[in-house]
């Protein structure tokens, strides 16, 4: 793999969205990173269907792709520049087995930094939810001293007030003898 020809990481990375609960590529990305056509990889998907199950691989619906378009701001004018058919879109297995179908050595070469671009994301992920847990028993621990410490100040205020002297009557006493 040569240095000069590595797309940045993170470049990957801001490609890969949440869909459906699952974090895919669109396949006109893929398509770029893999150095070929959208057309040539959606080719060579259709002709090895078998090779990609519904986990690899899925259609978006119109409802999706209009979000997307909008979301990403993919709307081209002028003739030829719109899509036929609806994108399909890629888990990071499918994107693998997308690299073995094409065969070439770009393809191959940059499924290896997608995948590490998938693994850095489920890192990430997993970063985020150790941390909301420490921060749940954060609060709720921070939410027992709270309790305690205004009981103490209570207490050291009830000891820094001295105490009230008992008055007396105010008047004369008679005596009823």
């Amino acid at each position: 793999m040569s240095e000069q020809n590595l797309v940045p990481v993170e470049r990957v990375e801001n490609a890969i969205i949440l869909l459906r609960g699952h974090k895919v590529i669109i396949d006109e990305i893929l398509a770029a990173l893999y150095g070929v056509t959208t057309k040539r990889l959606n080719e060579q998907v259709r002709r090895n269907l078998e090779r990609f199950p519904p986990d690899f691989m899925f259609q978006l619906t119109a409802e999706e792709h209009a979000s997307l378009r909008s979301q990403f701001a993919t709307l081209e004018t002028g003739r030829g520049r719109h899509r036929k058919y609806l994108p399909f879109v890629f888990t990071e297995h499918g994107a693998i087995m997308a690299a073995s179908v094409l065969n070439s050595p770009k393809a191959i070469e940059m499924s290896i930094l997608v995948v590490r671009a998938f693994v850095k994301i489920r890192s990430i992920l997993a970063t985020h939810r150790q941390l909301a847990t420490k921060l749940g028993e954060l609060e709720r621990k921070l939410s027992t001293h709270d309790r305690h410490i205004v009981v103490l100040f209570d207490a050291v205020r009830g000891l820094m007030t001295p105490p009230a002297k008992p008055r007396g009557r105010i008047g004369f006493d008679r005596d009823e003898s």
